[in-house]
C-alpha cells in the first residue's frame, strides 16, 4: 500500500509559510514529521511560527533576487538539504479596470506572484538534484484557468504559474523531481475577505450580494479552507503522488467561474 504521509525527516521550504494556507501548510509538513523552514516578511508572524512550530526560518521578501539566494541557501544549511520546495508566496494585487490599474501594482504583482517562483525555483532546483529526488509544489488559482474582470494582474499572473509548473515538471522530470501547480479556489480568510470588499465597491454592490455572488460560482456552494490546500500540498510529496507531476489540481469546491 502506497504511503499517504510524507517520509520522515522530509527537507522542506514553505515561502510565506507563517500565516494563511503557507502555515496551514507548514503545520501539516511537522505534524508529519518533516523538518521545515520557513520564509515569510512578517518577523513577528515567523517568530510565534518557529516557538509554536520548532521551524526554522528567514525573513525574506521573494521578489528580491539577493533575498532569496540568501534564504535558500540558508534552509539547505538549516535542513541539511532540501527535499520539498512549496511555493506559496503570492499577493492578491490591485483591484481595477485595466485604465485604472497603476502600472506599479502591475509590476509588483508579476515581481512577488511569478518572479518569485522563478527566483526560488532557480535557486532550490541544485539541492534537489543532489537529493537525488524531490518535489516543488506550485501555488497557482482557479484565476489560473478562468480570466477575471478587474484582478488582470493577479489572473496574468497564476495562468503563467501554470505554464512555469508545466515546463519544470518536463525539464526537471528526468533528475526525478516532480513539479506540480495547486490551483485553490475561494479560500476563507482575510485575504479573500479583501478581495470581496475590494469587488464589491468596484461594482457598487453590499459586501454580502458579492460574497452570494462568489459563492453562486462554486458548484459545492462553500468556500475551501487552508487546511483543504495543505493536504493536497501534503498528498504530493507522499509516496502517493509519486507519479503525479505536471498537473494543475484545482482545491475549489469546482469553482465554474469567476
Amino acid at each position: 500500500m502506497q504511503q499517504r504521509q510524507v517520509k520522515p525527516g522530509l527537507k522542506v521550504l514553505v515561502t510565506a509559510g507563517a500565516s494563511g494556507i503557507g502555515r496551514a501548510i507548514a503545520d501539516a509538513f511537522v505534524a508529519d514529521g518533516a523538518k521545515v523552514h520557513v520564509c515569510d516578511v512578517n518577523e513577528s508572524a515567523l517568530a510565534e511560527c518557529a516557538a509554536t512550530l520548532g521551524v526554522t526560518t528567514s525573513i525574506a521578501d521573494v521578489s528580491n533576487e539577493a533575498q532569496v539566494k540568501r534564504m535558500v541557501e540558508d534552509a539547505a544549511e538549516a535542513l541539511g538539504g532540501l527535499d520539498v520546495l512549496v511555493n506559496n508566496a503570492g499577493i492578491a494585487g490591485p483591484t481595477g479596470t485595466v485604465d485604472e490599474i497603476a502600472t506599479s501594482a502591475w509590476r509588483s504583482t508579476i515581481d512577488i506572484n511569478l518572479n518569485g517562483q522563478f527566483y526560488c525555483a532557480h535557486y532550490a532546483v541544485p539541492y534537489l538534484r543532489a537529493a537525488g529526488e524531490g518535489a516543488i509544489v506550485n501555488m497557482s488559482s482557479s484565476a489560473g484557468r478562468f480570466g477575471y474582470a478587474y484582478r488582470t494582474p493577479y489572473s496574468a499572473s497564476k495562468w503563467a504559474i501554470v505554464g512555469f509548473t508545466q515546463s519544470l515538471a518536463k525539464e526537471l522530470g528526468p533528475d526525478g523531481i516532480r513539479v506540480n501547480a495547486i490551483l485553490p479556489g475561494i479560500v476563507k480568510g482575510p485575504r479573500m475577505e479583501g478581495v470581496i470588499r475590494a469587488r464589491a465597491e468596484q461594482t457598487g454592490v453590499s459586501y454580502e450580494a458579492m460574497e452570494a455572488e462568489y459563492l453562486k460560482r462554486i458548484s459545492l456552494r462553500h468556500m475551501v479552507t487552508p487546511d483543504d490546500v495543505a493536504s493536497a500540498v501534503i498528498f504530493l510529496c507522499t509516496q502517493a503522488g509519486w507519479n503525479i507531476s505536471g498537473q494543475s489540481i484545482s482545491v475549489c469546491g469546482n469553482v465554474e467561474s469567476l
